[in-house]
């Protein structure tokens, strides 16, 4: 294809849209940000190219050498077949990066959101500055819902930098989220980082002024010193992941994290957006702490006395805050919300007994003696004699390894004299021992999990325990084993169940040793021909975990089965769903929200599978630990959420209540409870009897208050419909999944590519790269670039299957292919690819039909009103893909099934050669007279470009109240015509 340049004196900048012509090619001239602007650079993008060939020139220097171009008609002499029409407009469809419809950003993430995630994006535009608190329960999805916003204020030019804030452990995996799924190249800050980052930088500047995309790990981030330089340095927008872990509380708690979200908060054109699926614990004080940083207006919102002004607080806090279950989900968007999975959950019983049962009750008798024979000492070294007693019992419940490894370590502090500290003060002590202790030997609260794993032990033993503490050790190293050990004994006879129905298990346990002594257990259990066992723990890196997770993704493919044992390092922060369908608690939860954050890895958004299973183990009457969380703490938070929904935590403090609880077992049912308890709880807790009754009558009181919060934030600010238009519209401006497996499909095919389906399931394929011919060498190497070579499993369904890829429109390969078709069909090297012209004979039509594929370009304007005036956003290229018909001197855009049923229509018989260059020859010829009629469809297009952007933009206005946002959109000088196609009647006979 040539361009023919237009005559002219050099030229001023040209508007974004504009076809120029320098260094030898075509180009499309793109916005400029005012940086670029006032240093006079130009960014072009090839007129057949994509993003990733975008070139960048110098005004000055390069400025009289760029002519004005415009873009040449199809040739009739190269014409081809009406199936390269389909594929043709596909890859340009699919090209598009700034598409028409209401959102910037649809284009440049790599994948296809399901319509209720647009619902926190368009409660975001139509706010002057983002202010959402999003509360979706487990699995839903919040990850996508924040960045989908914070990319979308990125591409309209409204921000330019990005901050994420979470726990260190879930660093990796936002980082990981946004590169891949977004597109966006974040940099982790954390202990490791930060100093790294550093070196290098311009003197006065931090890392948060030169990085535009950063992850930063809360607990670095929260230090007096750190905190108070990234107030001074953080960009515009910031998500706050966990942030009711950030929420001041009773006592005082989490004091760092929350001066670091109120100074974020404080500077009111800064957005925020924070993400919790338990924002409300029954402590009502530190759930309107959290809304108070969405406004102040909703501090003490919970306190409020009823009456007209809480109402009206409450109704309007539906424009910041959105919480949802799958449950309503299921009933509000049907079909046309995520297809989620049923969760099948059920209990199995093992009994100790013989050795095992032996060795346990003797291991609770030793645990005993330490409690009561502290009875007499300091307060610090009964609470150290306490914890002792309660890791003990917590190993010996989860397997001969842990219990093992944690008596070696109370031996060997012993050998030691690991009591050498005896002399520090006991206040010096106590509250670091606390802290480690519950680290250790619990499973937190909502502060997040605990990253230790080991199998603790305690230095409290005396010189007489050694003999005895070596027989306990000897007796455990001798139940290894299915023969021995009768939880492993279980584990087997269920996971044999699981894997017979086609499942894929994650087993979890608190204990690294446990998770060790299971995976060589089942290596040696399972079929190793069939199946594939490996352990992960926090022992290793986060970037090790991810890799021994995609090992067994690959596995799959090879047709094995995985089967994954983890430590609680791999309960948040990791998605497991497309891989893995079955989770096994072999040790209980002390924590019912560690046992929902596990089954959460793959019960959620993304699972292939309809159902998934979640099976927990415990010893039933035989183990006391067991049967005393199960019964007291579990079983009550079970029914509670069966009920709701919802999962509810545990009344009051956690981690305190559950040491009171299991003091039962050390102490008995009527013995006083420690007072060091700070168990935050009205009512009478002096023995295990009257604390039952309080923690009952908690329980009651947190359902009740669970039941009435649902009903008071039930109100939805956006209903489904408004979403579900946007949802069809972004689509059909960008290209649906449907487009992109026609597109792959399609190009494979005509490029000699072996493709074809695979099982049942729609949209699963194999492709084969390496069949890929010589004399495509350009197109390999590109692909090779993106390591695509060989046999792939690509899948255009999500949720993908396992062991194949999910392409979306910006997978490389979609990328790649794209590109490829419309260069080379828009250089008109190679039109039997994929023609820009073609005329067949088809029963599709009754008479003469006439189809344009045309590519239209617009400018949008963007002010923003600041409070005293409008102030100029950067302007935005809308650019679009559309098919018409040409009816005598009009067009009339043919918009979904309209469109496709025509350019996928069939041909009946043959056209002579030189009938179909001569009817080609006169309908470019008419292009001229169609003029008219383009112009006015560029502006009508223009025109409902910019009133989309309004309309996602607007919100009911106070009186007296300046619009937000104004738009102006203005169409290119000129309509590409890419394609003409000719569909004539099929003879009859």
């Amino acid at each position: 294809m040539t361009l023919t340049p237009t005559p002219a004196a050099p030229i001023d900048i040209p508007s974004p849209g504009s076809i120029v012509k320098v260094r030898g090619r075509e180009w499309i001239a793109l916005p400029q940000s005012s940086t670029e602007k006032q240093e006079q650079v130009l960014k072009l993008r090839p007129l057949g190219g994509g993003d990733q060939t975008i070139a960048t020139l110098y005004w000055p220097l390069e400025g009289a050498a760029v002519k004005p171009a415009s873009f040449d008609p199809p040739d009739p002499a190269q014409s081809g077949s009406q199936s390269s029409a389909l594929l043709l407009r596909d890859a340009l469809l699919l090209k598009l990066r700034a598409g028409a419809g209401p959102f910037r950003s649809l284009g440049n993430v790599a994948l296809e959101p399901r319509p209720y995630q647009l619902v926190p994006l368009l409660m975001a535009l139509k706010q002057a500055v983002t202010r959402v608190l999003i509360a979706d329960e487990v699995g839903l999805g919040k990850t996508v819902e924040a960045l989908l916003i914070a990319r979308e204020l990125f591409d309209r030019g409204e921000i330019r930098q990005i901050t994420v804030i979470c726990p260190p452990h879930l660093c990796e995996k936002w980082r990981a989220d946004m590169i891949g799924q977004f597109n966006l190249a974040a940099e982790v800050v954390r202990p490791g980082t930060a100093q790294k980052l550093e070196r290098g930088l311009p003197a006065g500047k931090s890392i948060f002024d030169v990085i535009p995309f950063t992850v930063v790990s809360l607990d670095w981030i929260k230090s007096d010193r750190n905190r108070e330089s990234f107030l001074r340095s953080c960009g515009e927008f910031v998500i706050v992941d966990e942030a009711h872990t950030c929420a001041a509380r009773k006592g005082g708690g989490r004091q760092q994290r929350f001066e670091l979200l109120r100074g974020l908060s404080a500077q009111p054109d800064r957005h925020l957006v924070l993400l919790t699926a338990t924002p409300h614990s029954g402590d009502t004080e530190a759930f309107d702490n959290l809304l108070a940083l969405l406004d102040p207006k909703f501090s003490g919102l919970s306190e409020m006395p009823e009456g007209q002004r809480r109402k009206d607080l409450r109704d309007d806090l539906g424009n910041y805050f959105v919480q949802r279950r799958r449950q309503d989900l299921k009933e509000e968007w049907g079909t046309n919300g995520a297809d989620f999975p049923d969760r099948e959950t059920r209990e199995a019983e093992y009994k100790l007994s013989g050795d095992w049962a032996e060795l346990f009750h003797d291991v609770l008798g030793y645990a005993k003696d330490l409690v009561q024979r502290s009875a007499g000492e300091s307060k610090l070294r009964q609470r150290m004699s306490w914890w002792a007693a309660l890791a003990l019992l917590r190993c010996v419940s989860s397997s001969p390894a842990a219990a093992s490894a944690s008596l070696r370590t109370k031996l060997l502090n012993l050998q030691t004299d690991a009591n050498g500290d005896r002399d520090r003060d006991d206040n010096q002590v106590a509250a670091d021992l606390e802290a480690m202790a519950s680290l250790a030997v619990l499973d937190g609260a909502d502060e997040g999990f605990s990253g230790e794993e080991a199998a603790p032990g305690a230095d409290l033993a005396i010189a007489e325990d050694a003999e005895q503490l070596q027989d306990l050790i000897a007796r455990a190293d001798l139940l290894r084993g299915k023969a021995h050990d009768p939880k492993l004994k279980q584990l087997i006879k269920e996971l044999n169940a699981l894997l017979k129905e086609g499942f894929r298990p994650v087993i979890f346990c608190r204990f690294r040793p446990t998770a060790y002594y299971l995976a060589e257990q089942l290596k040696e259990a399972l079929p190793k021909r069939s199946h594939v066992v490996t352990a992960v723990t926090g022992d290793l890196p986060p970037e090790e975990r991810v890799l021994r997770i995609q090992e067994l993704e690959a596995e799959v493919a090879n047709e094995k089965v995985p089967v994954l044992v983890a430590t609680d390092c791999l309960s948040e922060g990791i998605d497991l769903q497309h891989t893995f369908d079955a989770v096994v608690h072999y040790d209980l939860c002390w924590n019912p929200t560690r046992h929902e954050q596990r089954e959460g890895r793959v019960d959620r958004f993304g699972q292939a599978r309809t159902a998934v299973r979640a099976l927990m183990l415990h010893g039933g009457s035989s183990n006391p630990v067991d049967d005393r969380v199960r019964t007291v703490i579990l079983e009550k938070e079970k029914t509670i959420r069966k009920e709701l929904g919802v999962s509810v935590p545990i009344p009051g403090n956690a981690n305190s209540i559950t040491q009171a609880v299991l003091s039962n077992i050390l102490q008995g049912p009527a013995q006083h409870i420690q007072g060091s308890f700070d168990l935050e709880l009205e009512g009478d807790t002096t023995t295990q009897l009257a604390l039952d009754a309080t923690i009952d009558a908690e329980w009651t009181s947190a359902k009740d208050n669970a039941k009435k919060n649902q009903a008071i934030f039930a109100q939805r600010s956006l209903k489904p419909e408004e979403a579900l238009g946007e949802w069809e519209r972004m689509k059909e401006s960008l290209g649906s999944e449907e487009a992109v497996e026609r597109l792959v499909v399609n190009a494979s095919r005509r490029l000699n590519l072996p493709i074809g389906p695979i099982g049942a399931s729609p949209g699963t394929w194999e492709l084969d790269l390496s069949r890929l011919e010589d004399d495509r060498t350009a197109l390999r190497e590109r692909l090779r670039n993106h390591d695509l070579e060989g046999r792939l499993r690509l899948s255009f369904r999500s949720p993908a299957q396992a062991g194949s890829q999910l392409l979306s429109r910006s997978h490389p390969l979609v990328v790649e292919l794209a590109d490829f078709v419309a260069e080379r069909a828009l250089s008109g090297l190679e039109p039997e690819l994929a023609a820009r012209a073609s005329v067949i004979r088809t029963k599709a039509v009754s008479s003469r039909t006439q189809l344009l594929v045309l590519r239209l370009r617009h400018q949008l304007h963007q002010d923003r009103w600041t409070g005293n005036g409008y102030d100029a956003l950067p302007d935005l290229l809308v650019e679009e893909c559309l098919t018409v018909q040409v009816k005598e001197q009009s067009v009339e855009p043919l918009e979904g099934a309209a469109a496709l049923e025509l350019l996928e229509a069939a041909p009946t018989g043959n056209v002579d050669p030189g009938q179909r260059q001569q009817w080609l020859k006169d309908a470019v010829a008419a292009l001229d007279a169609l003029q008219p009629a383009l112009k006015a469809l560029a502006e009508r297009r223009a025109q409902l470009a910019e009133d989309d952007h309004r309309r996602v933009r607007e919100a009911s206005l106070r009186r007296g109240e300046s619009l937000r946002m104004r738009f102006n959109c203005e169409p290119a000088p000129a309509v590409d015509v890419i394609g003409l196609f000719l569909l004539l009647p099929a003879p009859t006979l």
